[in-house]
């Protein structure tokens, strides 16, 4: 599966936000975000910030929880499959963001829109 990369806004930051989107299943840390980004930590947050709305945790944030909902959409993989593909670690972390954010379990939100023509994903 493979997710869009965001339309070029002419910032930047471009580079770093399209990396991210394509490493969302691991770790990234502010540093390394900075770094593909050209510029500093400091740096790299106030423009992020100013250009999104949220800190560049947020936005990470964000973009892994809408990684999950397409993968629970769209495929028969396990909660713990989908928190490991979508960068949130555990099926209880996944979980407690749905939770938070939609106030859906991951198995409430498959059953309300998933599609019926489900693609069966299994690799490992």
């Amino acid at each position: 599966m493979q997710t869009p990369l965001p339309a070029r806004t002419g910032s930047p930051l471009d580079p770093a936000r399209s990396w991210a989107l394509q490493h969302l299943d691991r770790p990234i840390s502010l540093p390394e975000l900075a770094d593909r980004a050209k510029a500093s930590v400091r740096t790299l947050t106030r423009r992020f910030t100013a250009e999104t709305g949220v800190t560049p945790f947020q936005w990470l944030l964000q973009q892994r929880l809408l990684r999950a909902r397409e993968l629970l959409e769209t495929t028969t993989l396990t909660v713990d499959q989908v928190a490991d593909r979508s960068g949130l670690g555990s099926g209880e972390s996944l979980r407690q963001h749905l939770n938070r954010h939609l106030g859906m379990t991951p198995a409430a939100y498959r059953s309300a829109f998933a599609h019926r023509s489900a693609t069966t994903v299994q690799r490992a």
